[in-house]
């Protein structure tokens, strides 16, 4: 099999490879973990690795449904591993296992395996899990394909599309790989997103958060849709449907939000003053995953260009920034989103066009009453660039690609 290109992603797992450390990779489903794990293992096997030596293990398989519990695992494995052989094991969905970090822990206690494993969900390194695994662990979160590496596939294909017209297709058909690499587009394109959409939806959400109300659970991420890149709480999602006939409550909107965040299908970004530094606890975001979902599920109006800009500049800046937040200026000041890392802040502001002027000075305004000297962009569709008194504006398809 043919896989995407997607370099960056190895060179993270060969930086920590036979490093003592349990290696994570989570992402929303379909977004490219196995076929990750599968490039890792044919060059492994390249450099000289025994197949015998790699254990590669799928747990939503219904070869292993009977591996449901880490001492069902733990008993599995001990008959695959050697003491004497070197090992690299992938547990892909290993999150279907309860108390999986005791089979990870016990893999990593041998001394001779190297351990990765895949979720299709968020996961952090907390101190519960610090302490079930007795060791630290390090965790790449893998997206959807970046417009760079779509638009990388697109030229090795022969294709000889301008950006602007790679852009709209990325927008349209879709980020994730198996589109991309079938070079599906239109009805294929859409006919596969929606069924990975309800995958996800049932597998990654309905079942593992117990939702009583699917079709609430679903009037719920299509609101998200609609109102992307505007803030919401669980209190105004709950009064908007309860306006529309569909009444729920606030703790039942907010445990839904934490099923649809958990399955990476949307992130939500949390507010942070600039001023204090310090992250607030209302009123927040919701971006998807892929834009694409938007476009299929949500009726098309030219308004909601700028959020679906946002939404990729946002993905953009989560692949290279450890934290991305909205940024709150004021009582009622806002940029577009802070990206963070070793707490120093760069600020971004997204938009389709500030060839009007009076578009020019609302996203200019709010950066340039920041009082630091700290990167400060604007990021739009507009040709070239320009600097406004250190405010650099450049061209989004340009930066995307940087």
């Amino acid at each position: 099999m043919t896989y995407l290109n997607r370099q960056e992603n190895l060179d993270w797992l060969w930086q920590w490879k036979d490093q003592p450390l349990l290696k994570v990779v989570t992402g929303v489903r379909r977004c490219g973990k196995t076929a990750l794990f599968s490039m890792f293992q044919d060059a492994l096997l390249e450099q000289g690795t025994e197949k015998k030596q790699i254990i590669s293990m799928d747990l939503e398989s219904p070869d292993f449904d009977n591996l449901t519990d880490f001492q069902a695992l733990n008993q599995y494995l001990e008959k695959q591993i050697s003491p004497q052989q070197k090992y690299y094991v992938f547990l892909n969905e290993l999150h279907h296992v309860q108390v999986w970090e005791r089979s990870a822990a016990w893999l990593l206690s041998l001394g001779n395996c190297d351990v990765y494993v895949s979720m299709s969900c968020n996961w952090e390194c907390s101190e519960k899990e610090k302490s079930l695994l007795g060791k630290e662990a390090v965790c790449l979160e893998l997206f959807p394909l970046s417009f760079r590496e779509f638009q990388g596939h697109q030229d090795q294909g022969g294709e000889t599309a301008s950006p602007a017209e790679a852009f709209e297709k990325y927008l349209s058909d879709s980020s994730f790989p198996y589109v991309v690499r079938h070079d599906y587009s239109g009805q294929e394109a859409a006919e596969y997103l929606s069924g990975l959409y309800y995958t996800i939806m049932l597998n990654d959400v309905v079942k593992r958060q117990k939702v009583a109300d699917a079709g609430m659970l679903e009037a719920i991420a299509r609101l998200l849709m609609t109102e992307m890149g505007n803030r919401t709480s669980p209190a105004a999602i709950a009064n908007a449907l309860t306006a529309k006939g569909q009444k729920i409550d606030q703790k039942t909107v907010d445990r839904y939000l934490h099923g649809l965040t958990e399955s990476r299908l949307f992130y939500e970004v949390r507010r942070y003053h600039i001023k204090n530094r310090q992250l607030l606890t209302t009123m927040n975001k919701f971006y998807l995953c892929d834009p694409a979902f938007g476009n299929m599920l949500v009726k098309s109006g030219e308004k909601r260009k700028a959020s679906i800009l946002e939404n990729v500049v946002f993905l953009e800046l989560k692949r290279r920034y450890p934290e991305v937040y909205n940024g709150q200026l004021g009582a009622s000041g806002e940029i577009d989103f802070v990206a963070l890392r070793n707490g120093r802040p760069v600020y971004f502001q997204v938009a389709e066009s500030t060839a009007d002027e009076k578009d020019l000075l609302e996203k200019l305004t709010p950066l340039q009453q920041i009082r630091d000297n700290y990167p400060k962009y604007l990021l739009t569709m507009d040709e070239g660039e320009e600097d406004f008194d250190g405010i650099l504006r450049l061209n989004i398809l340009q930066w995307l690609v940087e």
